[in-house]
């Protein structure tokens, strides 16, 4: 890739890195503001808060990350700044996959309809767990987190030993580190949040086509106020979808190390990777009517100073 490919590529990545820093901090800090103010929060809102600072904060990471490891592989990658970085960034990483899946239960057990027990049991009772369920998901990213960075610190140890016999250079241990160390357990980590997205998506897709056919049995028009809803969380989850698998294909494709540093798709991966952090955001503004008012008067707030 030519130098200008390459720069232009790297200021799409930080373009995209600050839309998402800002619209996952508006959310955040509109979440906080109503907390505070009325001192509770619903619990779609609790998981749109853990959502919205877990990736917040993965984007900054993210950025400083991205830079070092691209810049200064060797002396990054050898240093501690790549351990207490990476520290930070498997915990996040893993939590906004749960949040996300969290979100997305509470969305079908919201609109989808069954009349199955397990689902109203399930309808009824996920209000109260959801705090428990962002906690729970908060202490498995951690556990996690710890296997990552016990991975890092051995895999070093052994790599400083096969150095000094002249065995190995850094990228055949860097290689042979990532596919049989953090390949499978990335895989095994995000294997159960990625089948219960899949599982809620599946639910909402069979519970709006029954739907879709009881309305045209009967006399009531297709445009019903639970028509629409269906159609609009439909759309929302596909989007969703996309997105979240676009985040779990380039964690297969960094664990298999497809792509190094010096890879002329080093950056266009990046980019892939926080589309689903950066785009998603804002659908969840849109979809989502105190937060869409709001941040349609800061837009028109910012345009005209930006006019005038």
């Amino acid at each position: 890739m030519q130098p200008a490919q390459t720069v232009f590529f790297m200021f799409l990545f930080v373009l995209l890195c600050f839309l998402g820093i800002l619209a996952n901090g508006f959310i955040v800090l509109m979440l906080i503001r109503e907390w505070l103010r009325s001192g509770r929060l619903l619990p779609s809102d609790m998981i749109l808060l853990g959502l919205g600072a877990s990736r917040f904060f993965q984007q900054c990471f993210g950025m400083v990350y991205s830079f070092n490891y691209f810049l200064r592989l060797v002396e990054f990658s050898k240093g501690l700044a790549r351990q207490f970085m990476s520290l930070y960034w498997d915990f996040l990483n893993s939590a906004t996959f749960w949040f996300s899946t969290w979100l997305s239960v509470l969305f079908c057990l919201k609109i989808a309809n069954f009349s199955h027990p397990t689902f109203l049991w399930l309808r009824w009772r996920f209000p109260a767990l959801v705090p428990w369920l962002l906690l729970g998901s908060a202490l498995v990213s951690f556990v996690i987190t710890l296997l990552f960075f016990w991975g890092n610190y051995s895999a070093y140890q052994e790599f400083l030993i096969r150095k000094n016999s002249g065995n190995m250079t850094y990228k055949e241990w860097n290689k042979r580190l990532e596919i049989h160390y953090f390949m499978p357990l990335k895989l095994v980590s995000t294997s159960i949040p990625c089948s219960l997205f899949l599982v809620s998506i599946l639910l909402l897709i069979s519970s709006l086509r029954r739907h879709t056919q009881r309305m045209q049995r009967s006399t009531h028009s297709q445009q019903d106020p639970s028509t629409q809803a269906h159609t609009r969380a439909l759309k929302s989850l596909i989007s969703f979808l996309i997105l979240y698998a676009l985040s779990f294909t380039s964690l297969v494709i960094d664990a298999s190390v497809f792509i190094s540093s010096d890879s002329e798709w080093y950056w266009p991966w990046q980019i892939t990777h926080y589309l689903c952090t950066s785009i998603h955001p804002f659908i969840l503004i849109i979809n989502n009517l105190r937060l869409r008012g709001v941040f349609r008067q800061l837009f028109l707030l910012a345009r005209g100073f930006w006019v005038a």
